[in-house]
């Protein structure tokens, strides 16, 4: 129901009340309390919620008053100074509000006369609010096909493998106030064109520093003019499934999955086929290789989330089916920087002769994950086309923080960084091993560990009749977060394990908690 403005008509035109003298008064200022009654109500609820500035609760609440009918069209306001003293607010706070209400269109003025609801505010339903819940679930009924396949497969929170113990992120080791004072740097001596968008691919000092880093460790063959500077490789995927592939094209990735490619392809409309993988890594049948790919999607050096480690045999066996169906190999060398155990392993890109690998990675696993700074590495022949693709799709920018990363690179800082945080990490990757030595079996069935060599996380494979979710979900119960393995098939039923993440758990967390990890493992 309306507030009950002085003057105002009744259904059948006759006044709900005089328009002048006492009883007007007498009227207005009751319904003015009523407002600010109903003002004063929402702006709690909003700030308790939200924390929205005060001007802004005030917005919403006065928002809200019309949308629902509480405020009719025609009603005048109370004024800006009345409406402060009610709400006590500063009169600042309350023009801001209305002012905004007046650009956006819900409020109009009237010389000498005051500010008034708009009559193109549409008025509320009877019994119906503004946010109705059966409002909501129709239009999420609305997503198309592809957008509830998106928010009902793979979700992130679920499949994540960071923290082994919950709610802890450990990034104590980067050098943040050396990190400040470059960004700090460049921002202050930043030229116009740095705060454009970017057509070459990202900052050419940085792509420099990104090839000679993968010409050196990672056995990449590339010019520096190759690398395309991406915000991680989220991005490199899409771009490359858009300008690489047709909708309804088959994209083969190996079945367990990294959720994030498998939502990558869904979202540019590809056709994904799983394909098995085992201890070599992936493992195409003849069956798998009656489904043509246009695209093959790999990380092996170290598969996510089994941990194999595609041998050499294997590389070259894919690189010749690539060869035979004449399809893009996509390399994702997502954790390459932490190899423990064993001598270093050379990229697939390092083996193709034909030119049709392209290689992504990130910076996140050794600076922090919010940089958002990853690169794609493409072949010569299609360099041009990815920038240029690169800058109508996504407007690439951060230069100066591109710059900044370039300098952190040059000066040494990163190859530190990173020996810090491979010594580090390998301290927790030995002590979480020590702790799951109760959990292994020596029979040929039993639970054993896949994966430790490298990254930041290991598998424990379990054998094919534990409930591995259920597992999973009653140690969550004791605070800990792991992933069941089987979360991650996409077609296979024949995997279970647990997929822990060591990366951002401290030690003395993983001491504590790694031996409740394995009690509840051996007693499930």
């Amino acid at each position: 129901m309306a507030f009950i403005v002085a003057g105002q008509l009744d259904q059948n035109g006759g006044q709900l009340g005089p328009p002048h003298g006492a009883t007007s008064r007498h009227h207005t200022g009751r319904r003015n309390h009523m407002l600010s009654e109903f003002l004063l109500a929402e702006m709690n609820r909003l700030g308790s919620q939200d924390a929205l500035p005060l001007h802004r609760q005030l917005y919403e609440a006065l928002r809200r008053a019309m949308l629902d009918g509480k405020l009719g069209a025609g009603e005048r306001l109370p004024s800006s100074r009345d409406l402060a003293q009610d709400l006590r607010l500063s009169r600042n706070t309350v023009v801001a509000a209305i002012n905004q209400l007046s650009v956006e269109g819900y409020l109009g003025s009237r010389v000498g006369s005051g500010t008034y609801v708009n009559d193109n505010v549409p008025r509320a339903t009877p019994g119906r609010s503004a946010r109705n819940p059966q409002t909501t679930t129709a239009q999420a009924r609305r997503l198309s096909t592809r957008g509830r396949a998106l928010a009902g497969t793979f979700c992130a929170t679920e499949l994540e493998v960071q923290p082994f113990t919950p709610g802890i992120a450990d990034f104590s080791a980067f050098p943040l106030t050396l990190w400040q004072r470059l960004q700090n740097k460049h921002w202050r001596m930043t030229y116009p064109d740095m705060l454009d968008y970017n057509d070459s691919g990202g900052y050419a000092p940085l792509r420099r520093a990104v090839a000679d880093y993968l010409r050196v460790f990672r056995s990449v063959q590339l010019d520096a003019d190759q690398v395309v500077i991406t915000s991680g490789t989220q991005q490199s995927i899409e771009l490359c499934a858009r300008l690489l592939a047709d909708h309804g094209d088959t994209v083969w990735v190996e079945d367990p999955a990294y959720w994030g490619a498998v939502k990558a392809f869904m979202a540019t409309g590809l056709a994904i086929h799983p394909v098995a993988v085992d201890e070599q890594g992936i493992n195409p049948s003849t069956a798998d290789n009656t489904q043509t790919p246009r695209l093959i999607y790999v990380t092996p050096s170290h598969q996510y989330p089994t941990g194999s480690v595609m041998s050499l045999p294997r590389r070259h066996e894919l690189l010749a089916t690539a060869r035979a169906h004449d399809a893009w190999v996509l390399e994702d060398d997502y954790d390459s920087e932490y190899r423990f155990s064993g001598p270093p392993l050379s990229s697939l890109e390092g083996l193709d002769a034909d030119g049709r690998v392209f290689y992504m990675g990130t910076f996140s696993k050794v600076l922090y994950p919010g940089l958002k700074i990853g690169y794609l590495v493409v072949p010569k022949p299609l360099v041009a086309a990815f920038k240029q693709a690169h800058y109508d799709l996504n407007r690439p920018g951060q230069m100066p923080v591109q710059a900044a990363l370039a300098e952190f690179i040059e000066m040494g800082h990163f190859a530190s960084a990173l020996r810090r945080a491979r010594q580090n990490y390998g301290e927790r990757r030995k002590c979480l091993l020590e702790a799951l030595k109760p959990v292994l079996r020596d029979a040929p069935e039993g639970p054993s560990i896949s994966g430790a060599e490298q990254g930041l996380h290991l598998c424990l494979r379990l054998p094919g009749g534990v409930d591995d979710r259920a597992l999973a979900q009653r140690i969550g119960q004791l605070g800990l977060t792991v992933r069941p393995l089987s979360a991650y098939c996409l077609q296979r039923s024949d995997l279970r394990g647990l997929v822990i993440g060591y990366g951002y758990a401290p030690m003395a967390e993983i001491e504590r908690c790694g031996p409740l990890l394995a009690k509840a493992v051996n007693n499930f």
